[in-house]
């Protein structure tokens, strides 16, 4: 008798949040890979969203503060942890632009930003959004059939988007995209905002 097929695996959805707001981002400073804390507002911020999320099986968040302090107020607020670290989920590395403002970045590189260029020494984003796929892969077979709540940075989840076919879109603090992960294939899905906006557009 033929053997009975192996039964589908149950896909795991993960809501990829960008962190809440950071000093350099009150600032205005690239990050990248560098480490500041989340302001007093990002604190709200992160507990705020945490009143609106609904629960998750488990959270897990880039390994750096501003993500992981996220990830451990939402967790803290819904009743879920310990949050699980992951290095693979970090920002993009940007190189010599680390801790610079925009102007500063023109001043020394005139013409990039318009340009949409970047330096020697700044990640390239699809070896970026790489690493991040490979941690989502990891991260749905730890929950398989789960939804997950993971807090990574702006610049890599959109660098994941644009690899996976999804338009480009801006994600303010607390911005996150569903993601669905089914024998380690991740399909993106719809853009959501997890805190409100103030008229500026910017997040609270």
């Amino acid at each position: 008798m033929p053997s009975d097929p192996k039964p589908t695996p149950a896909p795991t959805r993960l809501l990829v949040a960008r962190h809440a707001q950071s000093e350099w981002n009150a600032s205005g400073r690239w990050q990248g890979q560098a480490d500041p804390p989340l302001s007093d507002a990002g604190m709200r911020q992160a507990a705020d969203a945490g009143l609106r999320i609904g629960t998750f099986h488990t959270v897990w968040a880039s390994d750096l503060q501003r993500a992981s302090l996220t990830a451990s107020i939402i967790g803290e607020v819904i009743g879920v942890g310990p949050v699980l670290l992951d290095a693979r989920l970090r920002e993009t590395d940007v190189g010599p632009w680390e801790g610079l403002t925009h102007d500063e970045v023109n001043a020394g590189w005139p013409g990039y930003l318009a340009d949409h260029r970047r330096p020697d020494g700044f990640e390239r984003y699809d070896d970026a959004a790489a690493r991040v796929i490979g941690a989502f892969v990891d991260i749905a077979a730890h929950k398989p059939g789960g939804e997950v709540l993971v807090v990574s940075h702006g610049g890599v989840i959109r660098a994941v988007r644009r690899l996976l076919g999804a338009a480009d879109a801006k994600m303010a603090n607390l911005g996150a995209s569903w993601f669905t992960v089914r024998d380690e294939q991740v399909v993106v899905g719809e853009l959501v905002d997890l805190v409100r906006a103030e008229p500026s557009g910017m997040a609270l």
